[in-house]
């Protein structure tokens, strides 16, 4: 494991971008203090409001006075560049960042699969099972899968979970080497990975439908956006490393 000489105030960082998920985010982020909490965790979580527009910010005020968590209320910019703020900001505070979405489809039960083997580990992956896709998004993730491999070199199996817990220095490594308007910085993280050589944990996750709100990016708004981060992807390949 790569070892962080800074002294950190937290253990562990969760970071979890939200958009538009009024009907579902105090469960979710109640799930999480619950779990971390059994765990004996030191730890914050980053909530980053992506500029939702629904009842989102209202719901989160439950939590302005809870010390373990912090609430971000930002004015939209994607995903992706919400992701890479948290990274950035966690990198300051835990020795292990763990970002998880806050759809409620990956659960917090299921961390401990990561937590337990962390001492072992620079990197730990919990690989979506059991996930429903359309025809779409199925070829964009496996093309996204072959395109990090022949990029960086052996591939994660899943290289766009949103599962995922790093070391602060796994994370430091690389974070500044992603522009800021990257519009999937975990597929490019993958590959540096990858690349590095770092040592890396998988695990299967069960995966659920999300029962609340909806998707985002609808069909060909999602082929435009995947053909963006593969240039992304290509771009930083060759520029950084």
């Amino acid at each position: 494991m790569i070892i962080n000489k800074k002294t950190m105030p937290y253990k562990l960082a969760v970071v979890m971008p939200v958009y538009n998920e009024e009907e579902c985010i105090v469960d979710v982020i109640n799930s999480w203090v619950d779990m971390l909490l059994k765990l004996n965790i030191k730890f914050k979580i980053i909530v980053l409001n992506d500029g939702s527009t629904d009842n989102t910010v209202k719901a989160l005020e439950i939590f302005k006075n809870n010390e373990n968590i912090h609430i971000v209320d930002k004015k939209n910019s994607g995903h992706g560049p919400t992701i890479l703020m948290g990274y950035k900001m966690a990198v300051e505070i835990a020795d292990w960042i763990f970002q998880c979405d806050s759809d409620d489809e990956m659960k917090a039960e299921d961390f401990p699969k990561l937590w337990q083997n962390c001492i072992n580990y620079d990197v730990l992956f919990g690989i979506r099972h059991n996930r429903k896709q359309n025809v779409g998004r199925k070829i964009i993730s496996m093309f996204s899968r072959v395109v990090v491999k022949e990029l960086f070199g052996k591939s994660i199996s899943d290289v766009n979970v949103p599962y995922r817990l790093m070391s602060n220095c796994v994370v430091q490594n690389i974070i500044d080497k992603i522009p800021e308007n990257t519009f999937a910085p975990n597929i490019i993280i993958s590959g540096m990975i990858a690349k590095y050589k770092y040592r890396v944990y998988e695990t299967l996750i069960p995966h659920y439908n999300r029962k609340t709100g909806k998707e985002s990016l609808v069909q060909l708004k999602l082929w435009k956006m995947a053909l963006k981060s593969f240039k992304q992807t290509i771009f930083v390949r060759f520029s950084h490393i």
